[in-house]
């Protein structure tokens, strides 16, 4: 007698989408390939390869270059005259940029007007920019013409082609980014907080200082980074409206020289991977303060 054992039937295979699935990756996840091949192309082929650079200068071996722009104290100097722009403009920016965001949650007569007047500088770029500041600001310029006209001064003052000049570049620049970015945090903490807080009594000044304000400030560190990089990267401001060849001589600058006109390109990438590891402190430390400080939900929209 014949005994039949019945076959179990395959399993159907699972679609490759649905096994993708499982392990967390969705196809949507395709539509950042064209981002990150773009990142890689602009960015980090262009970085790896001036990295590699640097570690090959004519003499001095791999380090050469880098002992080269340490060992040169107009070269140690940009060091210096470069946080001593970016950090005070950054700072400028954000500071101003709290009280009318602040002020510019409630709406007002003219308030899109005032708002068109805060972000016009975004239109006009650097260049634009450090043009109208000479032009300006000059010693021939409408402001030193006023002044003159009303017995204010009886010679220019000097507003261009020293530190003032760029670091007014810097803030003209920077802050219509500080401000957009800050109203969009204020945007995130809900009115509720602050109107139950006056209805305990809290003036205004208690409202912000204890409720919005604190809840503000990873936002701030987050704006203040981003503002710093900006003014950290100065090249045309520190040219057009600065001292090149003294206080606003900046790393940028450094690199510029030693890269296209001396012709040191090992010289050159060393001077920007310098510029980038002081950046790149100066965010870790901000970002590692921003990490102990109050990061829950503040209940808004943004």
């Amino acid at each position: 007698m014949t005994t039949m054992v019945a076959s179990t039937p395959p399993a159907p295979r699972t679609a490759l989408r649905h096994r993708l699935a499982e392990r967390g990756v969705d196809r949507m996840l395709l539509l950042l390939l064209p981002g990150a091949l773009a990142v890689i192309a602009l960015f980090l082929y262009p970085f790896l390869y001036g990295l590699q650079l640097s570690f090959q200068p004519a003499k001095g071996g791999a380090l050469g270059a880098y002992h080269q722009f340490f060992a040169e104290p107009f070269s140690r100097k940009s060091v210096w005259a470069t946080f001593s722009l970016a950090v005070p403009a950054a700072l400028v920016n954000v500071g101003a940029s709290v009280p009318i965001a602040y002020r510019m949650r409630r709406d007002f007569r003219g308030k899109r007007l005032l708002l068109a007047l805060l972000v016009v500088p975004i239109t006009l770029g650097t260049v634009l920019t450090a043009e109208g500041i000479l032009e300006f600001y000059g010693p021939s310029g409408w402001f030193n013409r006023t002044l003159h006209l009303l017995g204010l001064a009886d010679s220019p003052v000097k507003l261009t082609m020293n530190y003032t000049g760029v670091l007014l570049s810097l803030v003209i620049s920077g802050f219509p980014f500080a401000y957009l970015l800050t109203h969009s945090y204020l945007s995130g903490i809900h009115p509720s907080l602050e109107k139950a807080a006056s209805t305990l009594g809290a003036g205004w000044w208690q409202r912000f200082r204890h409720i919005t304000f604190p809840l503000l400030m990873p936002g701030l560190m987050t704006t203040f980074c981003l503002t710093f990089v900006m003014a950290f990267a100065v090249f045309p401001s520190a040219m057009m409206v600065g001292d090149p060849n003294g206080k606003t001589h900046v790393i940028s600058i450094e690199a510029y020289e030693s890269a296209l006109q001396r012709f040191d390109y090992a010289q050159g990438c060393a001077d920007a991977m310098i510029m980038t590891v002081l950046m790149l402190a100066v965010i870790g430390a901000v970002t590692l303060l921003r990490s102990r400080l109050y990061t829950g939900s503040t209940g808004g929209k943004g």
